[in-house]
Order: C-alpha cells, then structure tokens, then sequence
C-alpha cells in the first residue's frame, strides 16, 4: 500500500496543474499562480515521501515528470498566454505573438526529458528546474497589480513578456550548474550558500511577498554561480 503514497501525491500536484489551468484560462490569473504554488508544495513532499518509504520506483519518476509538465510548463506558458491576451498593444499588428507563451511549454518538456537522463543532476541541477520557472511566472500577475504604475506597465509590456519568456526558456536548458536545495546535513560550512539563499529570500518575501520571487530566482542563480564557479569565487 505504502508505494502508492508518493504516486497519489504526484497525482495531487498533476491535479493542481490541471486546475490551475482551467483558472488560468478564465482569467483568474492570481488563483491559477496559487494553483501552481500548491502543486509545487505536491511536489516537494512526493519526493520526500518516496524516500522516507524507500519506495523509488521508475514509473513514480515518469509519472512526476508527467506532472510537472503541466503544473510549471503549460501552466505558466497559460499565464504568460493570458497576460498577452488581454493586453491593448496586441490589438495592433501583434496578435500572433501571444502564442510564443508556449515556448515555455517547448523548453520545459526539453528540461524534463534531459532531467530524466543525465546523470550529472544527483546532487545539483543542470539548468534552471521547471518549478523555479513556474514561480517566477506566477509572480508576474502580481507585479502586474503593483500600486506602481511604471512597474505594472512594464511587467505587462508585450516585449517585457516575450523577453522574459526567451530568457526563462533558455535557463530551462543552459549548461549552468544550480545547487540542490536538498541538504545531506544541517552543518553550516558545506550548507553555506544554501543557509545564505534561505535567509536573504525569507527577508525578501516578508518585504516584498509574492514579488519578490524574481529576485530571489535571480539570487538563486548568483549563488549559485559563485558556488559552483572557481573563477568567481577566487575573484570575490
């Protein structure tokens, strides 16, 4: 019975993504962000369950990744779909550009399936992981009901979108080495960079809440890339 538990998990994230989906195409932007955020916390625990329960099985594996593609692939291309959708500029020669939303469908699957195969991502990640897209995503809504004009502005500018889109599309798939927020230990020394990630973003999320997750991907990133980049640690 015990090795259904991390499959019936999987299946709650899938779940989520599905019904975040729905929400997404009816407008409900922010609930279709709330959607991906429980199916993320799915996600999370399937894999804790797994290994609590010693019950790793390859169809557990496929069945995530199953999931994930919907939840932090097409769900997001759907939010970024939306935001363009209902955008005024698009009325004006642009209506086709919409439709680049999906490359981060494209480019998640890509993600997933080197995931499923390369066996360098034990300890850290190869490229940006489909829930770290997700999030920053799911934020954009938010930024979009800044009381800041000139930042609500920007965030919904068809061009802003579309770069962001191209940008998360190619971290998806990069050869940038990402740390694992998994720790093998609680000691501070090899868990450095992952106590300095967690304490800066829990202040950035008290201050800025949901808006602050694109600081902290790009925060993730930069340690990142310190940590795993000899040059830039010598020159710091």
């Amino acid at each position: 019975m015990k090795q259904h538990i991390p499959n019936t998990i999987t299946s709650l994230n899938l779940f989520s993504g599905c019904v975040g989906v729905v929400l997404a195409f009816e407008g409900q932007l922010i609930s279709a962000g709330y959607a991906i955020i429980i199916a993320a916390i799915f996600d999370f625990f399937d894999g804790m369950a797994a290994r609590l329960l010693k019950v790793n099985s390859p169809m557990g594996k496929e069945l995530d990744s199953l999931a994930d593609m919907v939840s932090f692939g097409f769900l997001p291309s759907v939010i970024i779909f939306m935001m363009l959708q209902i955008n005024p500029a698009m009325e004006y020669g642009g209506a086709w550009i919409k439709y680049s939303a999906f490359l981060l469908t494209v480019f998640s699957a890509l993600r997933l399936a080197k995931f499923n195969l390369d066996s360098r991502q034990t300890a850290i990640f190869i490229g940006l992981p489909t829930p770290a897209c997700a999030l920053f995503v799911l934020s954009l809504p938010h930024i979009a009901l800044s009381k800041d004009p000139i930042i609500s502005a920007y965030v919904q500018h068809p061009v802003i979108l579309l770069a962001l889109t191209l940008a998360l599309s190619f971290l998806l798939v990069a050869e940038i080495p990402l740390m694992s927020l998994k720790f093998k230990s609680l000691y501070f020394r090899p868990n450095l960079y992952r106590y300095l990630f967690l304490f800066i973003s829990a202040i950035l999320l008290l201050l800025l809440q949901l808006m602050a997750i694109p600081l902290i991907i790009i925060l993730y990133i930069i340690l990142s890339l310190v940590q795993y980049n000899k040059f830039i640690r010598e020159l710091l």
